[in-house]
């Protein structure tokens, strides 16, 4: 199994960015597609990005498109989820998640592996 670790979270006003983390262990990163999801308090787990094993390919929810980037760089094991433009809606917990056999995959129930998660705060 893999382990992952989020970090980068943290307080920004509106208007401003955020660099999420997400460094993975145990089995071979490359083998994965990675995700970000966000919770927000008393709300559903929801899709943010998805990242192919190798190709690049990449997948975005509407509401962040065009001010979050995923990347990855598999000889460092590590996923990002460059958030810009931030909104006082994006406040959730937010979780990256790996999946062993699908890939882009756009519901929770797709990935094998998740996070703790890392809380990211945006004011007005």
């Amino acid at each position: 199994q893999v382990q992952l670790v989020e970090s980068g979270g943290g307080a920004v006003q509106a208007g401003g960015s955020l660099k999420l983390s997400c460094a993975a262990s145990g089995r071979t990163f490359s083998n994965y597609a990675m995700a970000w999801f966000r919770q927000a308090p008393g709300k559903e787990r929801e899709f943010v990005t998805a990242i192919s094993r190798k190709e690049g390919l990449t997948n975005y929810a509407d509401s962040v498109k065009g001010r979050f980037t995923v990347s990855r760089d598999n000889a460092k094991n590590t996923v990002y989820l460059q958030m810009n433009s931030l909104k006082p809606q994006d406040t959730a917990v937010y979780y990256c998640a790996a999946d062993l056999y699908r890939s882009l995959g756009t519901t929770p129930v797709n990935y094998d592996y998740w996070g703790q998660g890392t809380q990211v705060t945006v004011s007005s």
